[in-house]
This record gives structure tokens, C-alpha cells and sequence, in this order.
């Protein structure tokens, strides 16, 4: 008789788009010079750790998060690869107005995403609202090649990563003690 209950992968996955998140934003706000840093946070636990929570969303017959992680997942992946197929030479370097409609495209999904959230944990619908206005942003900066939206964006992004990092965190806390440690809001 196999195991009938699953671990809940939505912490990994959280961890992996907010910790990511955070790294992208101290540079998009102008803390940080792009560097590998966050290249290799983007493939390996903003890619990889989301898509790997993705698929254990499906074994757990949740095709919210099944979208949400993969697709996400998948959009650290693809962002690292924009910036590197270029410096790799297999690639022309991004054209910034076509990266804002790849941005706003994200943006688009992020609030269709944001609408299924809201039978669920306050802060779920938090990291989704603030990540809808985060593309949004750094959609328009790009668009109208504004450095200074770009900034803003970034500090947007600081705190949705970091709403993502304290949901994840609930999560896992108050699952182990089985009582609220960090409250997320859950939905009645």
C-alpha cells in the first residue's frame, strides 16, 4: 500500500519565484549590476525548483499550480536565455521595445492567473496582484524606455518576491506546527 498523502510542493516552487524575484529586483531597482547571480538562480530554482513544483502539482491533480509554477518556471528559463544567447553568440541582443511586449505578455497571464486565486489565501492573491503590477510596469518601462519605471518596478518586485518568500514560508511553518505561525490569510 503506497503513501496517500503528499507533501504540499507549493512552498518549493514559492521559494524558487520569490527568492529569484527578490535577486532580479535588487538589480532592476539599481542595487546590483546583472551578473550570475541571478542568472543561475533563474535556471536552477526560479526554472528548475518551480517547474520540478509544477509537476508535483500535477500528481497532487492541481492544475492551478501545475500552470502557475511550470509556466513561471519556464519564464526564468526563457528570461535567462534571452539574456545569454546573445553574449553566446547565438542570438542578436534583445530589442528592448520587443521585451516589453514579451513582458506585457507575461503580465496579461499573471492577471488571468490572479483572478483564479481569489477563493484562495489573501497573500496568494497578494504575490499575484503586486506580480500583475510588476509586469506591468516593467512592460511600460520598456516600451517607453524609461529607466526610472524600471526602478520602480523594481522595488515592486522586492515586495512581491518577498510576499512570495512569506507565503512559502507560512506554508511550511504552519504545516510542521500545525497551528498558524505566519498567518497568510486563509479563505473562508
Amino acid at each position: 500500500m503506497g503513501n496517500t498523502s503528499l507533501a504540499n510542493p507549493a512552498p518549493l516552487g514559492l521559494m524558487g519565484f520569490g527568492m529569484t524575484t527578490i535577486l532580479l529586483n535588487l538589480h532592476n531597482a539599481g542595487f546590483f549590476p546583472m551578473d550570475v547571480t541571478i542568472l543561475a538562480m533563474g535556471i536552477f530554482y526560479g526554472g528548475l525548483a518551480q517547474i520540478f513544483a509544477g509537476l508535483m502539482e500535477y500528481k497532487k491533480n492541481n492544475t492551478f499550480g501545475v500552470t502557475a509554477f511550470t509556466s513561471y518556471g519556464c519564464f526564468w528559463l526563457t528570461l535567462v536565455a534571452i539574456l545569454l544567447m546573445p553574449k553566446m553568440g547565438l542570438a542578436d541582443a534583445a530589442n528592448g521595445h520587443f521585451l516589453g511586449a514579451y513582458l506585457g505578455l507575461w503580465g496579461v497571464f499573471t492577471l488571468f492567473m490572479f483572478f483564479g486565486t481569489l477563493t484562495g489565501p489573501r497573500m496568494l492573491q497578494f504575490v499575484f496582484l503586486s506580480l500583475t503590477v510588476l509586469f506591468a510596469l516593467l512592460c511600460i518601462g520598456h516600451l517607453v524606455d524609461s529607466e526610472s519605471i524600471v526602478r520602480i518596478a523594481g522595488w515592486v518586485g522586492i515586495v512581491c518576491g518577498a510576499s512570495a518568500f512569506y507565503l512559502a514560508m507560512g506554508e511550511v511553518l504552519n504545516e510542521q506546527h500545525g497551528r498558524t505561525i505566519l498567518p497568510i490569510g486563509e479563505h473562508r
